[in-house]
């Protein structure tokens, strides 16, 4: 019997939108090596963001594909200053972790809607 099939988190809008949103949270995150949001947004952005700093991670080795990979993370991140720093900076802190480079806090609701608020940060 085949698998069911499972949807995407899904907050509102085109596809094209949640695209950009999580693309803009992971250069936001980059940036400020933590950032508070959702916590259904820091559960949606963590693998997201973890595939980014292996792709990172394998773009600070000296192969063919190096060019490659930060054309990747350029793409899809769409900002130049922080594809530099995630190949240049933060990717190098990893080299010898396998994975679970992000870790997220709970911190409660937030007082306007009551919506879980959740800190994500690098390791």
């Amino acid at each position: 019997m085949p698998a069911t099939p499972r949807r995407a988190r899904n907050f509102g809008g085109s596809s094209q939108h949640q695209k950009i949103m999580m693309a803009n949270l992971a250069a936001s995150l980059i940036a400020a090596e933590a950032i508070v949001t959702t916590e259904a947004k820091a559960k949606a952005l963590r693998p997201i963001a973890e595939k980014l700093i292996t792709k990172a991670k394998k773009a600070t080795e000296d192969d063919p594909m190096r060019i490659h990979r930060i054309r990747q993370i350029q793409g899809y991140l769409g900002d130049r200053e922080m594809t530099a720093k995630l190949v240049n900076e933060v990717a190098p802190r990893y080299i010898q972790r396998p994975g679970g480079y992000l870790r997220i806090y709970k911190l409660g609701p937030r007082h306007g809607d009551n919506a879980q608020m959740a800190r994500i940060e690098l390791v």
